[in-house]
């Protein structure tokens, strides 16, 4: 199977969300994690996501991934219908157009680098050499070409996160989805990452869309979002636009 074919009208936004709800349980037991939610996304925008605990933020994240559905509204992908997709479709958009990045890196914890970022290029199919030079060339784009070798014991925090950062790049996705991805790590390296991100974003055109509730690495990002109760409480620009 394929990639979904996405041939998107006149420059249509990378991503669009129009009145989207998402609605968990019934009756009193009811809880609306979205509630009316329009919001664009264009190429080449690093946007932060912000907001307290239960805000709708990662609800948010897990709808712009397509890891979950909205109740309602309507979610559009470069002018795509992602609610007219089916589950086959998703993974494929997943696959080829979206990248991710934990707070947990998620890693194999008995193979190199490397082959923790040759992984999705397996999935694939790609041929062994191909599967290769790819994820050489994005351990190099993330500083760890020397580390090709090391398994995740033999790295430091930092490095497990851009090797992580460089099995989400191998794709070459449109856009990179980061939920909390310096939670676990110390403020020295949160900004070395943070500075990896925003060269990416700056250099590569990379669209980078990062939750995160630390304000204070707010100043990396060219958009800021806030959400409260499920709403997009303010949407202003960060000091990081280019």
């Amino acid at each position: 199977m394929t990639a979904p074919v996405i041939m998107p009208a006149a420059s249509p936004p990378l991503i669009e969300l129009v009145g989207v709800r998402r609605v968990y349980g019934e009756g009193d037991s009811e809880v609306r994690a979205l509630d009316g939610v329009d919001l664009v996304i264009q190429r080449g925008e690093f946007v932060m996501v912000m907001g307290s605990s239960g805000s709708g933020k990662s609800t948010c994240m897990n709808l712009l991934g397509c890891l979950d559905t909205p109740s309602g509204g309507s979610y559009r992908f470069l002018g795509v219908d992602v609610g007219g997709l089916d589950r086959d479709a998703l993974a494929l958009l997943r696959r080829h157009y979206l990248g991710f990045v934990f707070q947990s890196f998620n890693l194999l914890p008995r193979t190199s680098a490397m082959e923790n970022v040759e992984l999705p290029l397996v999935y694939r199919g790609m041929g062994a050499r191909k599967r290769h030079a790819a994820a050489a060339h994005a351990l190099d784009l993330v500083g760890l070409a020397n580390r090709a070798d090391h398994t995740p014991a033999q790295l430091s925090g930092g490095q497990q996160q851009r090797v992580a950062i460089a099995r989400a790049l191998v794709t070459e996705p449109m856009v990179l989805f980061a939920d909390e991805p310096t939670g676990n790590l110390d403020s020295e390296t949160t900004h070395d990452v943070m500075r990896l991100l925003q060269t990416l974003n700056r250099d590569r055109g990379i669209t980078i869309v990062m939750v995160t509730h630390e304000p204070e690495l707010t100043h990396y990002a060219s958009r800021i979002v806030t959400f409260r109760d499920g709403r997009v409480l303010s949407d202003v620009p960060g000091e990081g636009g280019r």
